[in-house]
């Protein structure tokens, strides 16, 4: 069953909750990770389906990436699909009329950033009149220039100077009443940026600023709000501070590992980017089977980010480098063919395992856009939930929408 219409008002509590009982049940399922452990806890539990994911390739694994739900897995993998995407369907938001865009206004904006621009602006469907845009952590500024119409005012904050000033130089090209600003929107004083006069809109900022967004907009009494929420790993807290009552009530506990789940996908990656993320991935698997040897110890060790450059070493000098780095000494004689070869076959083993925590990936997601969205129904604003463009363009296609009430 697919949900065809976008969420509002008291849809948004049942179906938070719906999912909070979802993800809670199945957490032993989502929250460990096949890459850090050589053998899972569920695994135990359900023998046919993980015998069945190990003997998979690698090949096989990427094929379905985009569409894990579609495997014809042992069970529980197709009733766990079945209910995820049940969970995870929501609808489009209604389209809005927008001016064309004015001549040149894309210039210099990357095709794929500009599509995802036009279709956030098209679903901006507010009940009232927008007199003055806010572009929250704006960059140059090419959001809010496209919302910009006759009679509205618009102001950028960004924290980066260059791009503030890169951003005005463009504005004034196109004589637009814009006012680019140097802002750190975590400190105190960007509060006086925000006022009942304003619509605040942020496209894919990440974890703590667009958390900022809405606390400060809900302070200051902010007319409307449009944001679609990116990175949600991206904070200072070690764990996840729920925003919602709802939120505040569940059992859910997430780590920032856990917060990163949404955002593992690989849609936008050309396929250099792949071949290069799957060789340093079956690099470092092979690594860890070499620590765990030589530091007598079954544990995962974390390692570092390493520059592209090291993968241009033989995987023995890799191997010592890495080793050296995280201070591992190195007897004997490692297996070191044997043990590439181990890495290689451990990435399509943990590419096929992962297949079952993806399905968790957007249930979660939709947890997280609606604690948002609950956070501002819980303070005074009318709110929906929807998407604004195909997953193509960007998986990060969810979008609320909220006007105060």
């Amino acid at each position: 069953m697919t949900r065809t219409s976008f969420l509002q008002d008291a849809q948004l509590l049942d179906h938070f909750q719906a999912l909070d009982q979802f993800l809670v049940a199945h957490q032993s399922l989502w929250q460990p990770r096949p890459f850090t452990a050589l053998r899972l806890d569920w695994e135990t539990h359900h023998p046919e389906l993980s015998t069945w994911l190990r003997q998979r390739s690698l090949e096989d694994a990427e094929a379905v990436q985009p569409h894990p739900e579609r495997l014809a897995a042992p069970a529980p993998f197709p009733q766990l699909a079945q209910e995820a995407l049940h969970l995870s369907a929501v609808g489009e938001l209604p389209a809005s009329a927008l001016h064309p865009a004015r001549h040149r206004l894309d210039a210099g904006v990357p095709g794929r950033k500009w599509r995802q621009i036009e279709a956030f602006t098209q679903h901006l469907a507010f009940r009232g009149p927008t007199r003055h845009w806010l572009d929250w952590c704006s960059g140059k500024g090419h959001l809010g220039r496209r919302l910009l119409q006759a009679d509205q005012q618009l102001t950028c904050l960004e924290y980066d100077a260059e791009l503030v000033s890169a951003g005005q130089a463009l504005s004034d090209h196109h004589h637009l009443p814009a006012t680019h600003l140097h802002q750190d929107v975590m400190t105190a004083d960007s509060a006086r940026h925000l006022d009942g006069e304003k619509s605040v809109v942020a496209l894919h900022a990440c974890g703590d600023l667009h958390v900022r967004l809405l606390q400060l907009a809900i302070a200051q009494g902010c007319r409307q709000v449009a944001l679609s929420p990116c990175c949600y790993n991206r904070t200072q807290a070690e764990q996840y501070i729920p925003l919602s009552v709802a939120a505040q009530a569940s059992p859910l506990t997430l780590s920032i590992t856990d917060l990163g789940l949404p955002l593992a996908e690989t849609v936008t990656s050309g396929a250099r980017v792949r071949r290069q993320r799957d060789l340093s991935m079956a690099r470092r698997l092979g690594f860890d089977l070499l620590q765990r040897e030589q530091r007598q110890c079954d544990e995962y060790l974390p390692t570092p980010s390493l520059p592209t450059a090291w993968l241009e070493k033989t995987f023995e000098q890799y191997c010592r480098d890495l080793a050296e780095l995280r201070q591992v000494p190195i007897s004997g004689n490692p297996p070191w063919q044997a043990l590439e070869a181990a890495g290689w076959r451990r990435l399509a083993e943990v590419r096929n395992l992962e297949l079952v925590r993806n399905l968790f990936r957007r249930p979660l997601e939709m947890w997280l856009v609606l604690d948002r969205a609950l956070f501002l129904r819980e303070n005074g604003y009318a709110v929906r939930v929807g998407v604004f463009c195909d997953y193509p363009l960007t998986p990060r296609n969810l979008l609320v929408l909220a006007e105060l009430n």
